[in-house]
């Protein structure tokens, strides 16, 4: 049937309509935060002492922005003619924090599956990239931004039947799209190792009787894991003889990391883990990098001599073995430092631990009264994963000609007392609030309203400030 013009345009008024209310119930449901605009006008910092975190601290320091870039940093730097002049004396500058394993942007609110979008269904999903599902809208970037962490690696992880689970993305903590937040599109594909832990005092009764169909199912996902390599490799060589080969997107996504141009992340807690990622890698001749690294420090030198980074994935965590001292997770960073392999400091890169990412300064800072030399724990969340993640130089230190992304404090952001006052991306002034600290002030107002309304303001301003709640 053949419809009318006027059916036509009610037709289309009713689709305009429906789209316009998907756009505002999705506005609605964003965050409030607006991203800052590009930096316009050359900004000249004064006064701060600059933790340089590369090479020695800056006091009195002078620091000169131009371009979302740093230009120039010295006691005896001068300010440009039409430079914006920002007065910070007294104050600290220190370079953005990394995050190194999280689902930030790919995971929000548990409870909520349709906000969960941190696995794909199936083994081997080479080809997944964490970048485009990166949610910019995420309330958790605010959060963790506004403790210091400006650059998240945003980690596609593994769902219940997930092996090789795709590519990570650098993300900075700004932006109106993943492609404004983008610092480094495609890092390092990563891949989830299943339980290697045989032993049967782990598998108490009843659990024991199913202790070799653990076993099994293990070797299964360790067979499919080199089934997939071989795959691509044959893949490669087979394209490298012939131009009308058919495109497999999964294989495509392996030949970087097989000709050794991007790292392999394979997720890894326990020796037996870390033992059977050593040789893979070695296998195949991968760019290897471990993260967990639990039993880092039973195979220190090893990991030195072969030149394999360790992503600790989180220092506030109980000891993996019922004997092991209580504090071996809190010295892990101090045991890989003293052993010379080269580690940092994250979290545990879970749904659980995206919306408390901000507290990364304070892994570090528990790593540091463990042993950790304090300076060498500000490199562990700022320096470090930016050499690991291969963007260090963009990012992880104040240098000339990185991008300028730092935070202005009134302390050391490895103490919980410290304030952060001004956070900068790429030379632009981000909006430091919350969705927490916005609540806050929404009730102050309502309950200051309320206490003078009932007329108990004078009461309430006449108790001692010892004395009140």
């Amino acid at each position: 049937m053949k419809n009318t013009l006027s059916q036509k345009i009610s037709l289309g008024l009713t689709c305009a309509l429906s789209c316009l209310g998907v756009a505002l119930s999705t506005k609605l449901s964003a965050s409030d935060n607006v991203p800052a605009p590009s930096q316009k006008t050359a900004l000249f910092f004064s006064g701060a002492t600059i933790h340089t975190i590369s090479g020695e601290n800056i006091v009195n320091g002078n620091l000169l922005i131009e371009k979302g870039r740093i230009v120039a940093l010295g006691s005896a730097l001068v300010a440009p003619a039409g430079a914006k002049l920002i007065d910070v004396k007294g104050k600290h500058i220190y370079p953005g924090m990394i995050a190194a394993n999280t689902v930030m942007g790919l995971s929000e609110i548990q409870s909520v599956r349709a906000s969960l979008d941190y696995a794909e269904a199936g083994a081997i999903n080479p080809n997944v990239r964490a970048q485009v599902a990166v949610n910019p809208d995420s309330e958790l970037i605010s959060t963790a931004r506004t403790n210091g962490v400006l650059a998240t690696l945003s980690v596609p992880s593994a769902g219940p039947a997930g092996i090789v689970n795709g590519t990570s993305s650098l993300m900075q903590m700004d932006g109106w799209t993943w492609e404004d937040m983008t610092v480094q599109a495609e890092v390092g594909l990563h891949i989830s190792l299943p339980l290697m832990r045989f032993n049967p005092e782990l598998f108490p009764p009843p659990m024991d009787t199913r202790l070799e169909e653990i076993r099994k199912v293990s070797m299964q996902r360790l067979k499919m894991l080199e089934d997939a390599f071989e795959a691509a490799i044959v893949y490669r060589d087979a394209k490298k003889q012939s131009n009308g080969i058919k495109v497999d997107v999964r294989w495509d996504a392996m030949l970087p990391v097989l000709a050794g141009q991007r790292p392999v992340f394979i997720h890894a807690h326990d020796i037996a883990q870390m033992r059977y990622a050593l040789n893979f890698a070695a296998r195949y001749q991968l760019k290897l990098v471990i993260v967990g690294g639990t039993d880092a420090g039973l195979l220190a030198d090893v990991l030195r001599e072969r030149k394999v980074p360790v992503v600790i994935a989180g220092i506030h965590k109980l000891p993996l073995r019922r004997g092991a001292e209580y504090d071996s997770p809190f010295t892990l960073a101090a045991k890989l430092a003293q052993a010379g392999v080269q580690f940092c400091i994250a979290r545990g890169g879970t749904d659980d631990d995206a919306p408390n990412e901000r507290n990364l300064p304070y892994e570090a800072a528990v790593a540091a009264t463990f042993g950790l030399d304090r300076n060498e724990a500000l490199k562990a969340v700022t320096l470090y994963p930016a050499q690991i993640l291969g963007v260090a130089d963009r990012l992880g230190s104040m240098e000339v000609g990185k991008y300028a992304n730092f935070f202005v404090s009134n302390g050391d952001p490895l103490e919980t007392t410290t304030k952060i006052e001004q956070i900068y991306i790429q030379g632009r002034v981000v909006d430091g609030s919350t969705r927490q600290s916005r609540l806050t002030e929404k009730y102050q107002q309502k309950y200051l309203c309320s206490i003078k309304k009932s007329g108990l303001a004078a009461f309430f301003n006449s108790v001692p400030r010892e004395n009140s709640l």
